[in-house]
Order: structure tokens, then C-alpha cells, then sequence
């Protein structure tokens, strides 16, 4: 039987893809207990960033949005990994830390979050609701818009 996440992922057609391998000197997770820890993930579509530069200069609030979602894939196919693939094992996502390149008027960050937060909740469910951090940050790695990093409860 399938389980309720990969039924959501499919009704919302989202293929989870591999895990990222990391790109400098750190794991792409840490399980400690129950916690599962990702490290920050970035808007990757088959390995290319889908936006580049900074919210409200040069990236909408729209993009920012798609770019978040494709990080939330991306925390996914991270979480996926880390559980070998069994999400029974997934009790809860418990917070975002969500990190937006800004301009320095831009103050939505919030609203980009959204994308990811949104999307979570739809794909997990009642495992979904989260607490969460938005901050506007002057520059990500490769100059992406957007990078974000998820600690949930493992049963």
C-alpha cells in the first residue's frame, strides 16, 4: 500500500528526486534521538537553481515562492533519505529556518517562505503544521534566492 506522503507527492506531481550530495564539508543530514536535522537546501530542479540573485532586486515574490517550494522538494528527498525511504517513520515537521537573499528594502520574506510552508502542509498532512524562521540574509550560496533547512521528530 502506498503510503499518504508519496500519494500526495503524486496527486501534486512532484517526483522526489535524489538526494543532493553535499558541495562542501558537511553531511546533508543529522539524526540525533528523535530528530532529524537537514542541512540548508537550495531551489535545485535536476540540479540547476531555479532563480538566481535577490528578492526585490531582480527576483519577484513569486519566483521566491517556486524557488522555497523547490527547497521543500529538496528537504524532502533529503528527509527521504535519511528514513530509507520508510516515512512511518516520520512523526512530525517541527520547524523551518528559512534564509532569503535580500534587498535591503525588501521586507516579504514571510511571503516566500510561504512557498515552502505551504507546500509541506499539503504534502504532509497532519505531520505538516511547523514553527518557523524567515530572514532576509544579503547573500546565499551560488547566489541563490533562497535556502532552507527543516528539523522533524522521527517516531
Amino acid at each position: 500500500m502506498t503510503h499518504p506522503i508519496e500519494t500526495r507527492l503524486q496527486d501534486a506531481g512532484v517526483t522526489l528526486p535524489e538526494a543532493a550530495a553535499p558541495a562542501a564539508n558537511y553531511v546533508p543530514f543529522v539524526t540525533y534521538g528523535s530528530l532529524l536535522q537537514t542541512s540548508g537546501q537550495l531551489p535545485l530542479d535536476a540540479g540547476k537553481l531555479t532563480a538566481t540573485g535577490k528578492l526585490g532586486a531582480g527576483v519577484s515574490l513569486e519566483e521566491g515562492r517556486k524557488a522555497a517550494k523547490f527547497c521543500a522538494i529538496n528537504i524532502l528527498a533529503q528527509t527521504k533519505a535519511a528514513i530509507g525511504g520508510d516515512w512511518n517513520k516520520v512523526e512530525r515537521l517541527l520547524k523551518l529556518t528559512v534564509f532569503v537573499a535580500s534587498d535591503a528594502g525588501f521586507t516579504e520574506q514571510h511571503k516566500v517562505a510561504n512557498g515552502a510552508s505551504d507546500f509541506l502542509a499539503e504534502i504532509l498532512g497532519e505531520s505538516g503544521p511547523h514553527a518557523r524562521s524567515a530572514v532576509g540574509v544579503p547573500s546565499l550560496p551560488l547566489d541563490a534566492p533562497v535556502e532552507i533547512e527543516a528539523l522533524f521528530e522521527l517516531k
